[in-house]
């Protein structure tokens, strides 16, 4: 059962006191890692997948029957300063395409074998420009985590989220250099496509937000509410209910990496349950997920978002999973060990 929140403090103290792994399933798995029909690591990283992963579901031979793949919209006011090369109104039309099935990110779901949930949020109200003024308030930061929280199916064994906002790539680099510093030319990327006039253009949006809105932050969830949007703090109030659930999480690219950033500030343990799906093109992801402490699974040149990149990596989990529960151990196939 998901506990409901109604105020920063109380999702604060849920992070905080979210569960961790199962210890014994996860020695359960290692055991039965030792004695299948392979020499011993054999399978590199595919291994540690499935020992963290039945850790987290709670048993030493697990399956994945069951991956969620949502998707949270949101609108940005920053687009009005010139950030993005697209119009904000394209974040509307994606929303219809993902709605009819049209998208990448709903082939991927389909391919493998995802539910896929799509969450519009209040796409005719953006948040502020955080050039002027904080991009939300306490409360739209709060309703958009609960949005989130309350996305998330209990029933889910893994969990993928991403994102449609034009501008959101403003938004991330800028929380990424409130968070980790330097300058905002380390974090600030082409996103979907700005030329060298853009570019310059973002990077002085982000300078200048981050140098208004960053003082005074305790931790990331006020860096979240002052610079993020709402389909940035949904993903994070996604992220956030998979922990409490044991749900294991695979991360999408930069955008959503700078929502999970901002859990892990408040709370270190925070993305326990996660790892990284890919890293994409977007010039500072492979910064920040050294700031995560996470190793992609894949490198494929994706800048797309959607959480395309970590529904490719379903699969991948999945293989590792199978090959655990599914191989027969020495004694079962009558093989002798080395």
């Amino acid at each position: 059962m998901l506990p409901d929140f109604i105020d920063m403090k109380t999702f604060r103290t849920l992070l905080a006191e979210a569960p961790g792994p199962d210890t014994q399933a996860a020695a359960d798995a290692m055991a039965r890692n030792s004695q299948l029909t392979k020499p011993p690591g054999a399978l590199g990283r595919l291994e540690d997948l499935a020992i963290w992963y039945g850790g987290w579901r709670g048993t030493g031979r697990p399956e994945i029957t069951a991956p969620q793949v949502i998707v949270f919209a949101g609108n940005h006011g920053i687009t009005a300063q010139g950030v993005s090369a697209f119009p904000a109104e394209v974040t509307e039309q994606m929303v219809l395409n993902f709605q009819a099935g049209g998208a990448a990110i709903n082939q991927m779901a389909k391919a493998v074998g995802a539910r896929m949930d799509v969450h519009a949020l209040d796409l005719d109200r953006p948040t502020a420009d955080f050039t002027q003024s904080p991009a939300m308030d306490e409360d739209e930061c709060l309703a958009a985590l609960q949005s989130g929280w309350a996305a998330v199916d209990p029933k889910a064994d893994l969990l993928v989220v991403g994102e449609m906002g034009i501008g959101n790539t403003t938004s991330a680099a800028a929380i990424c250099t409130a968070l980790f510093g330097g300058a905002a030319a380390d974090w600030t990327g082409r996103g979907t496509g700005v030329d060298d006039a853009g570019l310059a253009i973002k990077t002085h949006v982000v300078t200048e937000g981050v140098a208004r809105q960053s003082a005074g932050a305790r931790d990331g969830l006020d860096i979240l509410a002052r610079l993020g949007g709402r389909e940035i703090a949904a993903m994070a109030g996604a992220i956030a209910a998979a922990r409490v659930l044991r749900i294991p999480v695979i991360l999408d690219g930069f955008i959503c990496c700078a929502a999970a950033a901002c859990l892990q500030s408040a709370e270190p343990s925070a993305l326990d349950h996660a790892i990284a799906g890919h890293q994409s093109a977007e010039i500072a992801h492979e910064a920040l997920l050294r700031q995560l402490d996470k190793a992609p699974l894949l490198s494929l040149g994706l800048r797309l978002g959607e959480g395309s990149g970590a529904a490719l990596a379903i699969n991948i989990l999945k293989a590792a999973v199978a090959c655990h529960s599914g191989m027969a151990t020495f004694a079962e196939a009558g093989v002798a060990e080395g």
